[in-house]
C-alpha cells in the first residue's frame, strides 16, 4: 500500500508499505476513503510543529470502512463506516483520573507522536473509531474530528445563549467555532482579513464580520459592547500578537479561549488580567467529544458541504499541500480522497 510519511522538514515521501494487520483481538482494519488536511499535518510537514517526531505518516482527520475485525471486537462490523480519534492517553494518570484524556501526562496524538492515517489502509483499536452515519458522504465525514476541537473550545468558553463571543480567525477553524457557538443561541462577532471567509461567516449566523485589515478591532467591539467588551475572546488566528489582542475585547470576569502552539511569549501584563479577574482557558484537541458532535451531524444541525473548498486524490499531496501554502489562494477545507 502507499503512504504518506514526512522524514524531515518539507521532505514528505509516497512510499510502500507492507498491509497492516490485526495484532490483538480487539483490532480493526480499515480502508481509508478520504482525509482532511489540517493546520497541523501542515505545521508537521514545515518542521514547525514544537511536538512532532519523525519520521511520521501525518493525517488526524480521517474517514474509512471496516473490512477486517479481530475476534473480540463488539458493537463494530466489516462494512461499518467509522470516522477515526486521535487522541491516545493512558487512562492513569491524573489527568485522565479526572475526565480530561486530552492532556493526559503520556498524551499521544495520531499524526504527531504515532502515525496517522495518509495511508491507504490502517489498523485501529476499536475504542478509538467511532460508527457514522450512512447519508454522510466520505468528505462530509472528514469534517467531524475538526467539529470536535470546535466542540471543546466551545466546551472550555461555557458558551450560554447570554453571551457574546468574538472569534478571531475566520478560517476553517474559527468558522466551526462559529457554526457550533450559535447553536448556544449566542451572539457571535467575527473578524478576518478575508472578505470571502467574512462571507461565508455571514452565512453561517455571524451577527458581526469585522475585517480586521479594514476596521480597528478594538474601536468596532468597544462600540458593539457599549465599551465593556465581550464576554468570551476564542483565538483562532494563535500567532504571538493574537493573545496580546484577546485580552483587549474581553469584559471583566470574562473567558479568553486559545489553542494555538505558538512558543514565542506574547507581551501580557499580570495586571490586565488579576484587575478584571479574567480567566485564559487552553483547548486542546478535544475530550470526548466525537458522540456529541455525531449526533449534530446525524441531526442535520451541522453543514459543512460549502466549508470543503478543494479536492484532491491522496498521491496529489504535494500539489495540496502547495496550494495550501499559496497565500493568494483562497480556500477552506483541503480534503484527499483514497
Amino acid at each position: 500500500m502507499k503512504a504518506l510519511c514526512v522524514y524531515s522538514a518539507n521532505n514528505l515521501v509516497i512510499e510502500d508499505r507492507p498491509l497492516p494487520v490485526i495484532s490483538s483481538s480487539n483490532q480493526v482494519l480499515i480502508k481509508v476513503k478520504a482525509a482532511g488536511i489540517c493546520g497541523s499535518d501542515v505545521h508537521v510537514y514545515h518542521g514547525t510543529s514544537p511536538v512532532a517526531t519523525y519520521p511520521r505518516v501525518i493525517g488526524h482527520e480521517i474517514a474509512g470502512e471496516i473490512i477486517e475485525t479481530g475476534q473480540d471486537v463488539a458493537g463494530f462490523a466489516v462494512g461499518d463506516r467509522v470516522v477515526i480519534d486521535p487522541v491516545i492517553s493512558c487512562g492513569k494518570c491524573y489527568q485522565c483520573r479526572i475526565g480530561r484524556q486530552n492532556v493526559c501526562g503520556k498524551l499521544q496524538v495520531r499524526s504527531v507522536h504515532v502515525d496517522g492515517g495518509y495511508q491507504e489502509y490502517i489498523v485501529m483499536p476499536q475504542e478509538s473509531i467511532y460508527r457514522i452515519p450512512r447519508h454522510l458522504s466520505w468528505e462530509e465525514a472528514v469534517m467531524i474530528e475538526p467539529f470536535t476541537i470546535a466542540e471543546q473550545a466551545c466546551s472550555r468558553a461555557e458558551i450560554t445563549a447570554d453571551d457574546f463571543v468574538f472569534i478571531m480567525g475566520a478560517g476553517p477553524a474559527g468558522l466551526s467555532i462559529l457554526k457550533r457557538a450559535k447553536m448556544t443561541g449566542a451572539t457571535c462577532y467575527i473578524s478576518d482579513i478575508l472578505n470571502t471567509r467574512l462571507d461565508l461567516a455571514k452565512q453561517y449566523g455571524a451577527d458581526v464580520v469585522i475585517n480586521a485589515r479594514e476596521t480597528d478591532v478594538f474601536e468596532e467591539i468597544m462600540k458593539l459592547t457599549g465599551n465593556s467588551g465581550v464576554t468570551v475572546v476564542i483565538d483562532a488566528v494563535c500567532n504571538v500578537r493574537s493573545l496580546e489582542q484577546a485580552l483587549t475585547y474581553v469584559c471583566p470576569a470574562g473567558r479568553v479561549i486559545t489553542f494555538g502552539f505558538v512558543k514565542e511569549p506574547s507581551a501580557i501584563s499580570q495586571l490586565s488580567i488579576t484587575a478584571r479577574e479574567i480567566d485564559i482557558r487552553g483547548s486542546r484537541l478535544h475530550n470526548n467529544k466525537f458522540p456529541a458532535v455525531i449526533q449534530h451531524f446525524e441531526a442535520g444541525r451541522i453543514e459543512v458541504k460549502d466549508m470543503i473548498t478543494h479536492r484532491f486524490h491522496f498521491l496529489e499531496i504535494h500539489d495540496a499541500l502547495k496550494l495550501i501554502d499559496d497565500p493568494a489562494t483562497e480556500k477552506g477545507k483541503v480534503v484527499l480522497l483514497f
